[in-house]
């Protein structure tokens, strides 16, 4: 499937479970994809690699949220990277306050793979 999936994947997640299963879908799809087990590591990798497409942004992780650190990516030089945010409880008003923080979408667990593979066409173009 080489149609435009050529930039980098950056999974943050607490979960390996969650990791291991989105690394090998996405590869699967011919993505490169990096991976986190928390923020801070996420957003280190972030200013280190270059090229880094897009962002699965786990919400709900220990030491710092996804809100705290979508707040903290959108301060760098990464401010314009797309961030899917990933969140397990789907609450009323989960999504709009994602979003509100600076997510440019969001996806809820257990995650839908074909509903990601669109967002991550529409913001990989």
């Amino acid at each position: 499937m080489g149609d435009g999936f050529s930039k980098k994947v950056l999974i943050i997640d607490d979960d390996s479970r969650n990791i291991f299963a989105l690394k090998a879908v996405l590869k699967s799809k011919g993505m490169e994809v990096l991976t986190a087990s928390g923020a801070l590591e996420g957003i280190n990798q972030l200013t280190e690699q270059n090229n880094v497409g897009i962002v699965l942004l786990d919400m709900m992780m220990p030491e710092m949220d996804g809100y705290e650190a979508i707040g903290l990516i959108r301060q760098g030089r990464y401010k314009y990277v797309p961030i899917i945010s990933v969140t397990a409880q789907a609450m009323v008003g989960d999504k709009e306050k994602c979003l509100e923080a600076g997510a440019d979408a969001y996806i809820s667990k257990p995650i839908n793979v074909d509903e990601l593979l669109i967002l991550l066409k529409q913001y990989l173009k």
